[in-house]
């Protein structure tokens, strides 16, 4: 059984993550996360098999504290298989999956992975439709959700300011108290960011953010991720190059369950096995 190692015990001349191209290394991760070798994901062999089907094969991937990582390739590369182990809903049959230096996440239940920092969007975006947009970020608050306490619960000075920040992040603060149900489809995947945002994660992942946006939201959607890299680390699964290529710090192609490259948008989309199996000419 491997143990998880503390921080008394790691190796201070440990490289993990170095040598990997992970941007970011050297920068202090959040608070409550060890991740002193400045590598927040490391994913290592990983394997998952489905009934005989092989989803990943020997994967593995290094992302650094504040990185903004993009993942691309064709449908059944086996990309919401790795957002699945790293959230814990698909326990990998072999391999390490560690956020920071410490945690284990193949050791950890999905709410302690939520809890410990990892958040993830789906593509479609999931919002209380009825309640307002101010009561949504409300909802999402890192608090006691048990029934007593949010019975009781008040907002604070310090709360209510929070909210009023992450308002102005997605620029929702002219719909705070508009029906989520009523609003657009690009501002539904805004609002489910920011609620997001108020659980304060250190990774965040995001799953075909852009689809269905229009022109303007896909700029802002943009802006905002770039933003988000200074505070948090970002992986964002996503089809359309052009938005790839204006975020990305480091751009990862996987391809039957493994990665097939590796490096900038102009390294992958020069390398002839993605264009073979992806791009296309």
């Amino acid at each position: 059984m491997k143990v998880v190692p503390t921080p008394e015990v790691i190796d201070p001349i440990d490289t993990r993550g170095s040598g990997r191209d992970a941007i970011g290394l050297g920068r202090a991760a959040g608070e409550g996360l060890d991740a002193r070798h400045g590598t927040i994901l490391s994913l290592e062999d990983i394997n998952v098999s489905f009934d005989g089907f092989k989803a990943l094969t020997d994967l593995s991937l290094y992302i650094g504290v504040g990185e903004l990582r993009c993942v691309i390739g064709p449908n059944g590369a086996g990309k919401t298989t790795m957002m699945d182990v790293i959230t814990g809903k698909t326990r990998p049959d072999s391999g390490s999956a560690w956020f920071g230096d410490t945690l284990d996440l193949t050791r950890m239940s999905e709410v302690e992975i939520a809890q410990s920092g990892i958040g993830r969007k789906f593509q479609k975006p999931t919002v209380f439709e009825a309640l307002s947009v101010f009561e949504n970020l409300e909802l999402a608050q890192k608090t006691d959700k048990s029934v007593w306490a949010s019975l009781k619960a008040k907002l604070n000075g310090e709360q209510r300011e929070r909210i009023d920040e992450v308002l102005a992040t997605i620029r929702l603060e002219a719909s705070r108290n508009r029906p989520a149900g009523l609003l657009s489809h690009g501002q539904k995947q805004f609002l489910e960011i920011g609620m997001l945002l108020m659980q304060d994660p250190q990774l965040l992942l995001l799953d075909e953010p852009v689809a269905g946006m229009t022109d303007a939201e896909t700029e802002f959607t943009a802006e905002l991720f770039k933003s988000l890299a200074r505070k948090h680390s970002l992986m964002v699964v996503e089809h359309d190059m052009g938005f790839v290529g204006t975020i990305a710090d480091h751009v990862t192609v996987l391809h039957q369950g493994q990665v097939l490259a590796e490096g900038s948008l102009e390294t992958v989309q020069n390398d002839e096995r993605v264009i073979e199996v992806y791009l296309g000419r």
